[in-house]
């Protein structure tokens, strides 16, 4: 039977894809402040305003491609039963091949109605916008968890990083709860694996492992170590 790797992945292994990451640039994302277009409020207050910043998000990972970081979690499906929990909205992982991916914050190409959270659509390109409706006839709004949203994947990922024997933590701050919580969740007996130019602080633990680098550089490194 393969080991079990659960891999935690956060913007810097996007940001390589030439995606922006909000934490790089003083809270502003692509000049917006996360409160204008991340929240709650900011769709009750200005939906038009949220539904572009989301369709500019949608144009540009239409366009991204996979790194060699997205390609290293698909390399390790050869030796391992990988699970890929992902805070990124886009779909590198997808693009990449990654087969299990759980989207902790949600899906960019996913919409969904304002009247009944299980209704939940596709996108076919990137626009999404007023006027777009659910089959109930309400508004559909990116199918995204903002902030002071409950994250509904939570408990599944937390229930795949409890069964991991490696659990890989790469392009993450940590700093993001819940999702920064799912470290704790995780087996004394896994190793942990944490990849990030600045290796957050973490609980010491004996089998804990740092790579002080960005996600290409640091997933081929661990690939040296895990599949060589």
């Amino acid at each position: 039977m393969k080991k079990k790797i659960v891999i935690l992945t956060g913007a810097g292994i996007s940001a390589e894809s030439g995606l922006a990451t909000f934490r790089d640039a003083g809270g502003l994302w692509e000049g917006y402040r996360i409160e204008d277009v991340a929240t709650p409020q900011a769709w009750r207050k200005d939906p038009a305003l949220v539904l572009d910043f989301y369709n500019q998000r949608r144009k540009a990972a239409l366009v991204a491609e996979p790194n060699a970081a997205h390609f290293a979690c698909v390399e390790l499906e050869k030796n391992y039963d990988v699970t890929i929990v992902t805070q990124n909205v886009d779909n590198l992982h997808e693009k990449a091949g990654s087969k299990h991916v759980v989207h902790l914050h949600g899906e960019l190409f996913k919409s969904r109605s304002t009247y009944d959270p299980k209704l939940v659509y596709d996108i076919s390109g990137w626009e999404l916008s007023l006027g777009d409706k659910c089959e109930k006839g309400s508004q559909l709004r990116p199918h995204i968890v903002w902030f002071g949203e409950a994250v509904p994947k939570l408990e599944e990922a937390a229930a795949y990083v409890r069964q991991a024997d490696i659990l890989v933590v790469v392009g993450t701050s940590l700093q993001v709860y819940p999702a920064a919580g799912l470290v704790d969740e995780v087996s004394s007996a896994a190793e942990i694996y944490v990849i990030d130019p600045h290796i957050p602080t973490l609980r010491s633990r004996p089998k804990l492992h740092t790579i002080a680098a960005k996600a290409t550089n640091g997933m081929a490194q661990l690939l040296q170590e895990l599949v060589s």
